[in-house]
C-alpha cells in the first residue's frame, strides 16, 4: 500500500521541478499539500482504495487537482504529469539540492545551459570553471558547490526521522495485523529518535518466522526485495531501505536491546555486565560467574557459545537491564553519554513527554509565510488542548524567504490584530515576532515594537558560513539582548541541506541561564535544531529550552513530537522546558 510519506515525496518532487521551470504559486501549494500529507494521521491510500475517495477533501491544502493526482498514483503507481516533468527536466534533483545555495531554480539553470544532472556533473564543471561563466553565477558560488560536495554526497546516504518515522509506523501496523506475529516494534537509529536514519530496522517475535517473513515481502507498499531468508528481509519502499528480523518470543527482549543500540552505549553495557559476572547479547542476559570461576579453577576450560551460562532474562528489554540491576534506559538516552552511571545511582531523569507541552511558542500565519489565519492556527492550538499560543511571525530582515518579513508598522497592525483574537479564544494568545539576529548579533526591532509584544523569538536566518568564533560571539549578544525570549533554531542548519553554523551548546548554555533566555528545539523535522547532544549540554549549563514546531500551517502543529524526542535525546525534563510551565510561570520568565 502507498503510504503518506511515499504521497509526499512525490509532491515535494513535483514542486521541485515546477519550481526549476520557473513556474510561480504551484510550487508552494504543492509544498504545501506534501506537509499535511506526511502529518496525516492516517494512510490516505486506505481511504482511496475503500473508495472513499472523499476523505482526501479533509486534508488541508489538497483541492480537486491535487486530490486526483494522489488517486491516480495509489491506482497506478505514477502520475503522468509527473512523469513528463521528470522527462523535461531528468536530473537527479534530491542529491542537486543538498549543496548549500543550490535550490530547485538554481538546478534547472544549469541542467539548460551545462546539462548538468548530477554531483557527479556538476563536481566535473566546478573544477573545469565552467559554473562561474553561466549568467548569475560567479567563482564564489563555484567554490562553494566545490566546498560542500561531500557534504552533500555523505546525507543523501541518510533520511530524515519525520520521513522515516512515519513509514516505519505503517509497517508496524501492518505486522501487528499478521496473524503469526505475537509482537513487534522497531530498533535502531530510529527507535532511538536521531535526526536522520539510514533504514527502518523493524524486529517480530513469532513461533513462525518464515511466514513473516512471506507477510513482508507480500505487503503491497513493497517496491522491491534486496534480500530475504528463513528469519529476515530487507526490501524497499520509496527511497527507503525495510530491514526486518524475526526471532523467539522468549528473546524478543534480549534482541530488541542488542538491535537498538547505539553500538557505544552496547559495548558499556557489556562491558559493566562483565565486571559483574554477566554476559549480553541478542539471546539474553546469562549469569557465567561459574563459568568464570572454572577457567579460574581450569585454564583449559571454555566457556562455550552465545548461550552459555544460566539464562535469566531476555523476553523483556526491562529484564535485560534488571538482571544487572539497573532500571530501564529509555532509548533516545543510548548514545553512551553518562546514562548508565545516572541509571545505577538511581539519576536518570524523569523525560518530558508530548503530553507535558502546554503550547508553542514560535509560529506562523499568512502574514508573513505561513498560510493560514491567525484565527486557523489558534482554533487548531485550542483542539490540541493548550493553554497558550504564540504567533510570530518573520520581522522583516536577511535571509527571511522572498522577502516576507513585517515592518515595524505591520508587527503593530498584527498585533492588534492577535489582541483580537485573543479576546475571543478559549486559551491565551500571545503576540510575538521571529526577529533576524544579523551577522554582529544585533536584533533589529523598535523601541515601540518591543514593547508591544509578548514574545520576541530571535533566530539566525542569513550568514551561516560564519567561523565558529564569530558566530558563538553572535548568538551570544543575541542571547543577553533584553527583548529577546527565545533563540530560534540556533545553528539555522537545515537537515540533509546544510551545516548551519558550528556552535559551542555549552557556551550558549551557560549565556542562556545567565540570561533567562531559552534556547530553542526548533522541531520541525528538517531542522531539529538544537539537537540531543547540544540540548544535554545547554541543560548543564542550566539552560532553559523551548520546544516550538515553527509551523507554517495547522497539520504542522503535529511536529511538536519530533521536537519532544529530541529533546529527550537531550535528557530533557518537564521543568527544563519553558512551555510545559503553567501561563503564570511563563509570563514571569517572559521579559
Amino acid at each position: 500500500m502507498t503510504t503518506n510519506a511515499e504521497l509526499a515525496a512525490r509532491f515535494e518532487e513535483f514542486a521541485d521541478l515546477l519550481e526549476a521551470d520557473d513556474v510561480e504559486y504551484k510550487p508552494r501549494a504543492y509544498r504545501r499539500a506534501a506537509e499535511n500529507i506526511l502529518a496525516h494521521p492516517v494512510p490516505i491510500a486506505e481511504a482511496v482504495e475503500s473508495g472513499d475517495e472523499d476523505a482526501i477533501d479533509d486534508i488541508e491544502g489538497v483541492g480537486d487537482a491535487i486530490s486526483s493526482k494522489i488517486i491516480e498514483y495509489v491506482e497506478t503507481g505514477e502520475i503522468e504529469e509527473l512523469e513528463e516533468l521528470r522527462e523535461e527536466l531528468p536530473v537527479d534533483m534530491a542529491d542537486l539540492t543538498r549543496i548549500e545555495g543550490v535550490g530547485p531554480k538554481t538546478v534547472g539553470t544549469l541542467y539548460r545551459e551545462l546539462g548538468i544532472e548530477t554531483l557527479d556533473d556538476l563536481e566535473a564543471a566546478a573544477e573545469a570553471g565552467a559554473i562561474r561563466e553561466v549568467k548569475g553565477f560567479g567563482a564564489k558560488t563555484e567554490q562553494n558547490i566545490l566546498d560542500n560536495l561531500e557534504f552533500a554526497r555523505t546525507v543523501g546516504q541518510r533520511h530524515l526521522v519525520g520521513e522515516a518515522r512515519p513509514l516505519a509506523d505503517d509497517v508496524l501496523a501492518y505486522l501487528r495485523d499478521v496473524e503469526e506475529v505475537e509482537r513487534a516494534t522497531v530498533g535502531g537509529s530510529i527507535r532511538r529518535w536521531r535526526e536522520t536514519i539510514g533504514d527502518v530496522d523493524v524486529l517480530a517475535a513469532t513461533e513462525a518466522p518464515e511466514a513473516v517473513v512471506e507477510a513482508l515481502l507480500a505487503w503491497d507498499s513493497v517496491d522491491d526485495e534486496i534480500e530475504s531468508g528463513p528469519a529476515k528481509a530487507s526490501v524497499r519502499v520509496g527511497e527507503i531501505r525495510v530491514d526486518l528480523r524475526v526471532v523467539d518470543p522468549a528473546e524478543f527482549g534480549a534482541a530488541l536491546q542488542y538491535f537498538t543500540g547505539s553500538k557505544d552505549h552496547n559495548v558499556r553495557l557489556r562491558n559493566y555486565a562483565i565486571e559483574r559476572g554477566m554476559k549480553l547479547n541478542e539471546y539474553g542476559a546469562f549469569d557465567v560467574s561459574d563459568l568464570a570461576a572454572a577457567e579460574d579453577d581450569d585454564p583449559t576450560h571454555v566457556g562455550g557459545g552465545p548461550r552459555a551460562g544460566e539464562r535469566v532474562a531476555g523476553e523483556t528489554e526491562e529484564g535485560m537491564y534488571a538482571a544487572l540491576d539497573l532500571p530501564w534506559i529509555p532509548p533516545e538516552l543510548r548514545e553512551d553519554r553518562g546514562e548508565i552511571d545516572a541509571a545505577a545511582a538511581g539519576e536518570l531523569p524523569d523525560l518530558v513527554e508530548v503530553e507535558d507541552i502546554r503550547g508553542d511558542l514560535h509560529t506562523h500565519t499568512e502574514w508573513s509565510d505561513g498560510n493560514n489565519t491567525i484565527e486557523e492556527m489558534v482554533e487548531t492550538a485550542a483542539d490540541r488542548g493548550y493553554d497558550y499560543y504564540a504567533v510570530a511571525d518573520h520581522a522583516e530582515g536577511p535571509g527571511v524567504v522572498g522577502g516576507m518579513g513585517l515592518s515595524d508598522a505591520e508587527i503593530l497592525e498584527q498585533v492588534e490584530a492577535i489582541r483580537a483574537v485573543d479576546d475571543e479564544s478559549e486559551i491565551r494568545v500571545y503576540a510575538g515576532i521571529e526577529a533576524n539576529i544579523d551577522a554582529d548579533g544585533a536584533v533589529d526591532l523598535g523601541d515601540e515594537v518591543i514593547d508591544a509584544l509578548d514574545v520576541v523569538v530571535a533566530s539566525p536566518h542569513s550568514a551561516l558560513d560564519q567561523d565558529p568564533d564569530s558566530a558563538g560571539e553572535r548568538l551570544v549578544r543575541a542571547i543577553e539582548n533584553p527583548a529577546v525570549d527565545i533563540l530560534g533554531h540556533p545553528s539555522g542548519r537545515l537537515l540533509n541541506e546544510r551545516e548551519g553554523l558550528a556552535i559551542d551548546a555549552g557556551a550558549l548554555g551557560e549565556a542562556a541561564a545567565a540570561s533567562d533566555t531559552a534556547l530553542e528545539v526548533n522541531a520541525n523535522p528538517r531542522r531539529l535544531d538544537l539537537w540531543g547532544s547540544a540540548v544535554q549540554a545547554a541543560i548543564d549549563e542550566g539552560a532553559p529550552i523551548a520546544i516550538d514546531t515553527d509551523a507554517h500551517r495547522p497539520a504542522t502543529l503535529e511536529y511538536v513530537r519530533w521536537g519532544v524526542h529530541t529533546a529527550r535525546r537531550g535528557w530533557a525534563e518537564p521543568g527544563d522546558v519553558v512551555n510545559t510551565w503553567e501561563r503564570s510561570d511563563l509570563e514571569a520568565f517572559l521579559h
